[in-house]
């Protein structure tokens, strides 16, 4: 029984990272390669905009903030760990990270109530589609309840989850403290890795291939060559059709 179990762990917290970040690297080099111009996020706003606005914006504030804020406490553990030393601020970061938690799974509910409710978005929905929404909800129902269950995420994260990770990017994997977390905290890195797998072959990848380069470039310049009143008011170009400055 013990056997099984070591193996299982093994394979959980060594084999499974290592084969999902291979994938998601080999494939998604793969994918731009071969068919790059198909790298998007696929858009639906033309099929229907409105419950999309006040779906998508709620996911993508909650889950920016929840990306950084493991993200800081990966890179910046010591740091992380000084500053909830005062009760105050760490009681702050806990219910921040609940309350964007929640943003994000009211925004991951909305987004799938209208791709369900609508057909022309069910047409446009691939099997892919339905196991990301599946992934995504598992990751983020698992990681609420791993903020109310096992509290004080943001500490026990810098102290025992950073140290597991960082053996697993120096290919010394050290899988003791997180072989003896709760379920939920198990769980909750399982389902990370699962969906880091699933990034090649969804939408997903779009986050890849942010275009960076947008930010920095210069304004772009156009340039009239005719005059745009005089041809707005002209009736030669749309005869009896009056023209509106709209």
């Amino acid at each position: 029984m013990l056997k099984t179990k070591n193996m299982l762990n093994n394979f959980l917290f060594i084999g499974l990272p290592y084969i999902s970040i291979t994938i998601m690297l080999v494939g998604s080099i793969v994918r731009y390669r071969s068919r790059g111009y198909q790298v998007s996020s696929l858009s639906s706003q033309f099929l229907e905009s409105r419950r999309l606005f006040f779906g998508t914006n709620p996911f993508h504030i909650g889950i920016i903030f929840l990306f950084f804020g493991h993200l800081v406490a990966f890179l910046f553990p010591s740091s992380v760990i000084a500053f909830n030393r005062v009760p105050l601020r760490l009681f702050i970061i806990e219910v921040s990270a609940f309350t964007f938690g929640l943003l994000t799974l009211f925004g991951a509910i909305v987004l799938l109530i209208r791709r369900l409710s609508n057909k022309s978005l069910l047409i446009v929905t691939s099997k892919v589609d339905i196991l990301v929404y599946v992934a995504i909800f598992s990751q983020v129902i698992s990681g609420l309840l791993v903020a109310y269950y096992v509290r004080w995420g943001s500490t026990w994260f810098a102290t025992s989850l950073t140290p597991y990770l960082e053996s697993l990017f120096t290919f010394r994997p050290n899988i003791k403290v997180i072989s003896e977390m709760p379920f939920l905290v198990q769980y909750h890195v399982v389902s990370a890795f699962v969906l880091v797998a699933l990034i090649p072959f969804s939408r997903l990848m779009h986050i890849l291939v942010f275009p960076f380069r947008y930010i920095i470039r210069g304004y772009q310049y156009f340039i009239w060559n005719r005059d745009r009143k005089k041809l707005r008011n002209s009736d030669e170009t749309f005869p009896d059709i009056k023209a509106t400055n709209n």
